[in-house]
């Protein structure tokens, strides 16, 4: 455990304080105590392992002997199992998914696993509404299109993401759809097209400012937000490639519906228009920015690349968003900047730090490693299952979450360029955290769909802080602070994860198994993925006691404090 760990586990102490003496005793030894690696060790490779991992692996290797690191081992195949369904469903396993994996001796298990939870019909819905909820964050933060004045509908890009997912529609195909999308936010409506809602709370405001910012830094690792008033002091983006840029959604405006008698946004269309130009001529559409000397330019629609497309601004000569996206697909960084990204969210890290910054100005920790897999991956015709299957099968995503003699110099969180020589610790995100808890013990609401994800966004919703940044950022305080820590121990969520009633996980799991080892063994494997410690058996043993025999009681005690613990809420 390092030195984070150990500050997280102070904080839990200090919170658990003002809890109950059987629980706040048991958390702080399971805290204090577990062991985030196991014994039991995975195979070097899986049968029918495809290419491109053993480029990943040959890639990593090399860096390991550049710097003379030595990896850690293997993860016990529970620990690695628990991850990649956090990673690629958004929740942990049950118990039976756990059991099926880990009891399964064939030399390809891992391979099918990752195959099963991608394309299974039994976890599609799974898959799509954990990647639809990453997205939606990303494409307009986890408060966006929440306000009753807010032009943007979530439900509307959420469906639409969902159905992208669902289908596995191509990423260069989304990336077009989301970028020249025309239509209504709204589901339902005859027009609804639920692209329309990355752009439509971002075309109107100053010019369109902040669409020029996102799209290029969401979707192809280009920080151009702060050339809007000057030249980039660090790359070679100057304040003109920022205004030839926002020239491609100058065609572009966002209509609203509201709702009667309010300023309520009823619906938002956005369209596609002719652009006359700052000069009110549209067969040369241009538009004008200032230096920070007063003078004025003159900005024409010209790609990041060079590539200027024609001036007009008629639609019936050019429409810019269209060939804006056509530009996109054909650029290296569009390739590049999702490898990075799906790489920094399987791995912890991504090649740049920040992800969204590619450049000469901003050099990768494995250059090659990345222009390879961004090749591949539009080999690959852009199939993001694919990616996800190299990365998941590549051997540092193998790897124990330890920091050991060997591969002390691989420390990002210090400012080290990461090796990937471990598999790094992070907490879950808070949707994570929600969907492993409603899985693991099915603790979800009941109702209709949309009735339980109403529950689980307001749920959400205590976490979110906006910063108000001209990027619209976001960040949680889902971070092991006290209140989160309080919140976890007495929220309803986990009341009713940690129910005794009939029914409820610990009234069945109560029933189940041949004897009370069992059932704690249950316990632990369904919550962290191995088995209990001595000391763990011990402490359950004197729970039982001091509960005068009432096992659930004892089984209830022992569940409030591991998915209290920070090896519940931790992706290691």
């Amino acid at each position: 455990m390092n030195h984070s760990d150990t500050t997280e586990v102070s904080r839990f102490s200090r919170a658990i304080a003002s809890t109950g003496a059987y629980r706040g005793l048991l958390t702080l030894v399971l805290v204090a105590s577990s062991s985030l690696s196991a014994t039991t060790k995975l195979p070097a490779a899986d049968a029918g392992t495809p290419p491109q991992v053993a480029i990943i692996n040959d890639s990593i290797a090399q860096v390991w002997r550049d710097y003379e690191v030595r990896p850690v081992g293997d993860a016990s195949e529970a620990v690695w199992c628990r991850r990649v369904f956090l990673d690629v469903i958004g929740r942990i396993p049950n118990y039976d998914e756990l059991s099926e994996f880990v009891s399964d001796r064939s030399t390809d298990k891992r391979a099918a696993l990752v195959d099963r939870l991608l394309n299974d019909d039994r976890y599609t819905e799974e898959y799509a509404g954990h990647w639809s909820t990453i997205w939606t964050n990303l494409l307009i933060g986890r408060s966006g299109g929440t306000d009753r004045r807010d032009l943007t509908n979530r439900d509307g890009l959420q469906k639409y993401l969902r159905d992208c997912f669902a289908r596995n529609k191509t990423y260069d195909r989304m990336v077009f759809e989301l970028v020249s999308a025309e239509g209504s936010t709204k589901p339902g409506d005859s027009n609804f097209n639920g692209a329309v809602n990355f752009l439509i709370g971002k075309v109107n405001e100053d010019k369109g400012t902040l669409a020029t910012s996102s799209t290029s830094r969401i979707f192809l690792g280009q920080q151009v937000q702060c050339t809007q008033c000057h030249n980039h002091p660090f790359n070679q983006w100057k304040q003109q490639k920022f205004w030839e840029f926002n020239a491609f959604f100058r065609q572009t405006r966002a209509l609203r519906r509201f709702v009667d008698g309010t300023n309520d946004i009823e619906s938002a269309e956005l369209v596609s228009e002719d652009f006359a130009g700052e000069a009110g001529t549209p067969e040369d559409a241009l538009l004008f920015y200032e230096l920070r000397n007063g003078l004025q330019k003159v900005a024409y629609p010209v790609f990041t690349d060079g590539t200027a497309i024609p001036r007009s601004g008629y639609l019936e000569d050019v429409n810019r968003r269209e060939q804006l996206g056509s530009l996109m697909l054909g650029s290296e960084y569009l390739d590049k900047m999702i490898v990075n990204r799906m790489w920094s969210m399987f791995m912890g890290y991504g090649f740049t730090r920040p992800i969204d910054d590619l450049g000469p100005h901003n050099p990768s920790s494995h250059p090659e490693l990345l222009d390879t897999l961004g090749k591949e991956f539009r080999k690959a015709s852009y199939d993001l299952k694919r990616l996800i299957t190299w990365i998941t099968l590549s051997k540092p995503y193998q790897l124990e979450s330890v920091l050991s003699r060997g591969n002390e110099v691989d420390d990002p969180s210090i400012g080290e360029s990461p090796k990937f020589s471990r598999f790094y610790l992070r907490q879950m995100s808070a949707e994570q955290l929600y969907g492993s808890l409603v899985s693991a013990t099915d603790a979800k609401s009941r109702g209709t769909y949309e009735q339980q994800e109403a529950e689980r966004r307001k749920w959400l919703s205590q976490f979110v802080v906006a910063f108000g940044t001209d990027e619209g950022d976001e960040a949680t305080t889902f971070n092991g602070s006290i209140p989160q820590a309080l919140m976890l121990f007495n929220g309803d969520l986990t009341k009713n994860a940690t129910s005794i009633e009939a029914g409820s996980y610990i009234d069945r799991l109560s029933k189940s198994g041949k004897s009370p080892r069992e059932r704690l063994t249950r316990l632990f494997m369904t919550g962290v993925a191995r088995r209990p410690t001595k000391n763990e058996t011990s402490i359950a043993g004197k729970l039982l006691v001091a509960r005068k025999g009432n096992e659930k009681e004892m089984l209830q005690d022992m569940w409030w404090a591991i998915i209290n613990s920070n090896e519940f809420i931790m992706q290691h």
